[in-house]
C-alpha cells in the first residue's frame, strides 16, 4: 500500500532510547549490567526530541497534529507514557522525564484559584508533572525480555561459537589488538565488543584527552564491530526466534498502543516507551527494517526514536501504520518500509504478523526462557503447585463431586493470592488505565473486535 498524503493521523506509538550516560558495563554473556547516571547532555538530547515531538504532533498547524489532543495542559487521558527502570539503572527513566518536559512545557496555565481568590502556579514557572510508569523488570518482562532468559542466554553462546563469530574474530583480530591503549585494561576479545565500543565512545565525549589521542577511524571501527556483535546477539534468522525476545516482550506494549488509539469510547492517541538500545535492533529485524536497511542493523544513537504513525486513508477502510525513524540528531523522521511491502501497512496486516510471535504473559515468557526462579517465574511455579495441591482432596469419588465446584474457587483465590503476594499480579500506579506488565490486547472498533 502506497502513502496517502491525505489521510488523517489518529494517533502515534512512540517508541524511545535514552539520552548520553556515563560508562556502562555489561557481562558479554549474560547482559548483566553496572549501574550508571545520565549526563547533562543526555537530558538535553532527550529534551529536543521531546521539542521536536511536541513541534510535530501537539501544534496544531502541523500536518501531523494528532487531532484533539491537548496543546497546552498534559491530559493524562490522552497519554499513556512507561519507561524501563532496569537497564541501565535510572538513566531510562530520567531520560523519559527530560523528553516529557520538552513535549509539555512549563505554562503558567498550570495554576489554581484558592477558595481565596489567590492565584498558585506550579513551581519552576508552571512545571508540568508527567506521570511515568516504571517497569520494573523483576515484576515485569514487558521492556527487558531478554534479562534473565536462560535460552537467550544459550543463543549468545551459541553466536560466540558459531563460524561467522570465528572468522569475524580471525579477520578483526589484528585491529582489536592494537586498542589496549585505549580501553584502560579491558578484554579486547570480540565478545566484549560491546564494552569496548562503550568505553571508547563515552569517552570520546566526555575526555578530552582520550578523544585527542585517539586514532581518526578507530571509533569508527569499533562501532561497525559492535553494531555487527550487538545485531547478531539481539536479532534471530526466525521471526519469533529467541534472538529477538527484547523485540518479543515489547510487541504487546506496541499492540496495547494500536488498541487504546483505535478505542473508540476513550481513546489514548499517544503512547510513549522509554527503553534501551536492545529492542529496537529486535523490532528492526523482525519488521524487516534492517535487512532493507542495513545502515540500520545495528545500535541506535542516543535519544533515537521510532514513531509508528496509526492514519486513517482519505479513500476510508481500516487504519494503516506508517514507520518513522529519527536517529538521534537527525533533523527529521525519516519513513521506511517494513514487513516487507510499500509504503503504509494495513493495521489488521500488522497485527497478523506480530500478534502471534507476542509475549504476553509471565507464564508464556517463564516457559520461552526456561526460566521457574526470576521476574515472576518462581511465584508462577509456586502457585500451579500449590493449586494441584489443592485440587487433590483425598476424599470419596462422590464427595468430589459435590465439592469439585467449590474446590475450584478455592484454587483460584489461592492462585490469585499468591500471585499478588509475590508481585506478578500488579495494579498499575495510575488506576486510569489497565495495567500492560504483562497483558494481552483487543483491539476494537465501533465497540466490536477486530
Amino acid at each position: 500500500m502506497s502513502q496517502d498524503t491525505d489521510n488523517q493521523l489518529l494517533g502515534v506509538v512512540l517508541l524511545v532510547r535514552h539520552g548520553d550516560r556515563q560508562g556502562f558495563y555489561q557481562n558479554p554473556d549474560t547482559y548483566t549490567a553496572t549501574a550508571t547516571q545520565i549526563t547533562p547532555l543526555g537530558n538535553q538530547q532527550e529534551f529536543l526530541l521531546g521539542s521536536y515531538l511536541r513541534s510535530l504532533y501537539l501544534n496544531e498547524s502541523s500536518p501531523s497534529y494528532i487531532p484533539g489532543m491537548s496543546t497546552g495542559l498534559f491530559n493524562p487521558s490522552q497519554v499513556y507514557i512507561q519507561a524501563d527502570f532496569g537497564d541501565e539503572n535510572g538513566v531510562i527513566y530520567d531520560s523519559c522525564v527530560s523528553l516529557t518536559q520538552g513535549l509539555w512545557p512549563v505554562t503558567l496555565s498550570n495554576n489554581i484559584t484558592l477558595a481565596n481568590g489567590t492565584m498558585i502556579t506550579a513551581p519552576l514557572g508552571g512545571y508540568q508533572y508527567i506521570p511515568i510508569e516504571t517497569v520494573d523488570p523483576n515484576l515485569s518482562i514487558a521492556l527487558e525480555g531478554f534479562t534473565n532468559c536462560n535460552t537467550f542466554n544459550t543463543h549468545t553462546t551459541a553466536f560466540y561459537n558459531s563460524s561467522i563469530f570465528k572468522e569475524m574474530a580471525a579477520q578483526s583480530a589484528s585491529f582489536l589488538d592494537s586498542l589496549p591503549p585505549y580501553l584502560n585494561g579491558r578484554s579486547v576479545q570480540l565478545e566484549n565488543m560491546w564494552n569496548i565500543y562503550d568505553f571508547m565512545n563515552v569517552n570520546d565525549i566526555h575526555n578530552a584527552t582520550f578523544a585527542q589521542v585517539l586514532p581518526p577511524t578507530y571509533l569508527a571501527q569499533v562501532q561497525t564491530l559492535a553494531n555487527w556483535h550487538e545485531y547478531n546477539v539481539f536479532s534471530d534468522q526466525s521471526i519469533g526466534g529467541i534472538g529477538n525476545i527484547a523485540g518479543l516482550a515489547m510487541l504487546p506494549s506496541i499492540l496495547n498502543g494500536f488498541a487504546d488509539i483505535t478505542n473508540s469510547t476513550n481513546p489514548v492517541q499517544l503512547s510513549i516507551t522509554a527503553i534501551s538500545y536492545k529492542p529496537f535492533i529486535s523490532f528492526f529485524n523482525m519488521t524487516g527494517v534492517a535487512s532493507a536497511n542495513p545502515s540500520l542493523a545495528g545500535i541506535v544513537n542516543y535519544a533515537a526514536a521510532v514513531a509508528l504513525e496509526l492514519r486513517q486513508p482519505s479513500e476510508g477502510g481500516e487504519p494503516v501504520i506508517r514507520f518513522n525513524f529519527k536517529n538521534g540528531s537527525d533533523a527529521d523522521f525519516v519513513t521506511y518500509n517494513f514487513l516487507n511491502r510499500t509504503g503504509d501497512v494495513p493495521l489488521s496486516a500488522f497485527i497478523d504478523a506480530m500478534a502471534p510471535i507476542a509475549i504476553n504473559t509471565t507464564a508464556a515468557w517463564c516457559s520461552v526462557c526456561a526460566n521457574n526462579q526470576d521476574s515472576g517465574c518462581a511465584a508462577l511455579a509456586l502457585a500451579t503447585e500449590q493449586g494441584e495441591a489443592a485440587a487433590r482432596p483425598k476424599i470419596s469419588p462422590a464427595g468430589a463431586g459435590v465439592l469439585g465446584a467449590g474446590l475450584t474457587l478455592i484454587v483460584v483465590a489461592l492462585m490469585g493470592f499468591t500471585l499478588a503476594f509475590f508481585g506478578v499480579l500488579t495494579i498499575s500506579r495510575f488506576g486510569r488505565r489497565r495495567s500492560r506488565h504483562p497483558g494481552t490486547f483487543e483491539l476494537k472498533k465501533d465497540g466490536e473486535s477486530i
